[in-house]
């Protein structure tokens, strides 16, 4: 035989022994993941709320074993399909939730019906080759074919619990905001009101109220959009609301809201009145600087929406919030009625916005001592007594 014969010789056994040993690692990689199917029906979802996964999320599992070091081959053979989503173009939102009991093996082809991976048996292959196996939390995700399946496995580690969306809007009282609360499915309004009624809550902003104030909320309860747990209890629910007054009143704004003479508790009734009052934004600080200034001269406020809100609910039009009517000003004995009495009322009629906290922390410079509505939500401004009344002959007419 030749030596350009035994080169080919030695080079064809060379190709054989190649080929040999990839199908023995593509039977040993087969066996692993029939195994890894197997095994993945015991390791179930939701072990964080009630047990310690068996490794980090980070790194693999540190078996030392011939099936483990053959997983991490043919994973290393598929690593595109596990960095590359499945279309990097679709940002559509999936909703998708993840039951108590549920393992890799059959949320994968879960993943995969929903349009989300390519492989959901790849999916289990990953988790059992990284240890987290237990660290698939019980919850609810949203997820995209934009995310890749290794950013849908570090996802589905952080589970989030079922919410309810809740809007509470500027200027309503407590008995609205816990009817919208009760209407969301986070409580019973009596339940709800029974835990506004009284305000020892551990929040500072809810202490020094001067003597007389009423208790309870009223003022506090932040309006904003919320996302709230659906099992939440209703004393949670009250207490995120007060959260959020303390996150968003700072203590820069708290201080500038006492620098006027008022302590915070009198600033918030205040602002409360304002909330009420203003219909344009840009009018609230010029709205509040009337309030202020007549206050500073011992003037009555002489708000309209102090009188609604002395009258409470009005069963005839099934609503709060009625305009005061001809007369009402006189006729509806209240300390809420600013018309009857000097200074500012017991306590705040609504729960503000920060637009109308922060314009009472910030007046405008005014030396405005009246307004009047001009009838499409804006005010006339006047700083005596005889051009307010030209303006009200002007915008009555």
């Amino acid at each position: 035989m030749t030596e350009r014969w035994r080169a080919y010789l030695r080079v064809a056994l060379f190709l054989v022994a190649i080929a040999a040993v990839f199908v023995i690692a593509g039977a040993g990689m087969r066996m692993v993941l029939r195994r890894g199917a197997v095994e993945a029906v015991t390791p179930q979802a939701g072990a964080s709320a009630s047990g310690t996964p068996e490794a980090g999320p980070s790194g693999p599992r540190s078996d030392g074993s011939l099936t483990h070091f053959l997983l991490g081959l043919y994973l290393s053979f598929r690593q595109n399909d596990i960095v590359q989503p499945l279309n990097p173009n679709d940002r559509s939102v999936v909703n998708f939730s993840i039951q108590a009991g549920e393992t890799a093996a059959v949320i994968g082809p879960r993943l995969q019906e929903s349009g989300l991976i390519r492989d959901g048996e790849l999916f289990a292959s990953v988790v059992r080759y990284r240890g987290v196996d237990n660290a698939l939390e019980v919850g609810d995700y949203q997820l995209s074919p934009s995310m890749s399946l290794d950013q849908i496995i570090n996802e589905l580690q952080h589970g989030r619990s079922r919410t309810v969306a809740v809007t509470i809007p500027e200027g309503w009282r407590m008995e609205q905001v816990a009817a919208r609360l009760s209407e969301a499915g986070l409580g019973k309004t009596d339940e709800l009101l029974a835990l506004m009624r009284k305000h020892d809550y551990a929040y500072s902003f809810l202490s020094n109220r001067p003597e007389g104030a009423p208790a309870g909320l009223e003022g506090f309860l932040f309006p904003d959009t919320y996302q709230v747990p659906v099992d939440a209890k209703p004393i949670a629910v009250v207490d995120i609301l007060l959260r959020n007054f303390d996150t968003k009143v700072t203590a820069d704004l708290r201080q500038a809201l006492t620098s006027h003479g008022l302590s915070f508790y009198e600033a918030i009734t205040l602002a409360s009145i304002v909330e009420r009052e203003a219909v344009v934004p840009e009018e609230r600080a010029t709205i509040a600087a009337v309030f202020l200034n007549r206050l500073d001269r011992g003037m009555a406020l002489e708000a309209d929406p102090t009188v609604s809100y002395a009258k409470g609910f009005d069963p005839k039009t099934n609503r709060w919030w009625t305009p005061m009517l001809e007369g009402e000003n006189k006729s509806v004995e209240s300390p809420y009625n600013t018309f009857l009495h000097g200074g500012l009322p017991p306590g705040p009629i609504c729960s503000p916005g920060l637009s109308s906290i922060e314009a009472v922390a910030h007046p405008a410079s005014n030396r405005y001592l009246f307004f009047v509505s001009k009838g499409d939500g804006s005010h006339a401004f006047a700083e005596t007594f005889d051009e307010h009344l030209a303006n009200v002959r002007k915008y009555s007419k």
